[in-house]
């Protein structure tokens, strides 16, 4: 067992034969659960890379993508569009087609990481990562650009660093010096935006 153990170690010490290219994704749904409810907007922001050594973090937050869809069922939740703030009955005339946002969604992340391997970002990823593998998996032949599990949740490396429960690491009680001058807007760029930021300043700090 001691064996077993070293040898996964040393695994994880070798050279790093690849990076990370990380995207700060928010989404904004009619609904708790894809397939029931609709995805109605989504952004991603290139939000940095990582090679095992050395964290870039972008200059700026130039590199987005944003779409609003049209809504592939009847079923929504008042709730949450008064959150959002979208327009469902305008989305059903003038949203893009699922297919070909998703489709342009895999194109322009293919093309901004390049030979990195994306990884999709958030905080807390579960809700995003849960509607946007979904729609790729299920209107895009390409699949999933982050794989089925290439995923970094902004939450637990909040509780990891900070030494603190993963149930009192919010992000409204993130400390001033982790958090973006940025407002929430509900917007899903606006707040993609915001994410990368954060992003950049946890996965920068040393912790406590």
């Amino acid at each position: 067992m001691v064996a077993a153990l070293s040898e996964s170690d040393d695994r994880f010490r070798s050279a790093p034969t690849t990076t990370d290219a990380y995207f700060s994704a928010d989404i904004e749904t009619d609904g708790p659960i894809p397939g029931t409810y609709s995805l109605l907007s989504f952004a991603l922001v290139y939000a940095g890379s990582f090679d095992g050594k050395r964290f870039l973090r972008p200059s700026g937050y130039h590199k987005t993508f944003y779409r609003e869809m049209q809504p592939i069922s009847n079923n929504f939740q008042p709730e949450a569009l008064q959150v959002n703030g979208l327009d469902r009955n305008a989305l059903c005339v003038r949203g893009m087609d699922p297919q070909r946002a998703m489709s342009e969604a895999n194109e322009w992340i293919s093309n901004v990481a390049g030979n990195a391997r994306p990884v999709l970002v958030a905080y807390p990823v579960s809700f995003d990562w849960a509607w946007l593998y979904w729609y790729f998996v299920q209107f895009t032949k390409e699949g999933s650009p982050f794989g089925y599990s290439r995923c970094f949740d902004l939450k637990t490396a909040m509780a990891v660093k900070a030494r603190i429960p993963i149930s009192e690491a919010s992000r409204s009680k993130l400390p001033s010096r982790l958090s973006s001058s940025r407002a929430h807007t509900h917007n899903a760029l606006d707040d993609a935006i915001e994410q990368a930021e954060i992003f950049a300043n946890v996965f920068e700090w040393e912790g406590r």
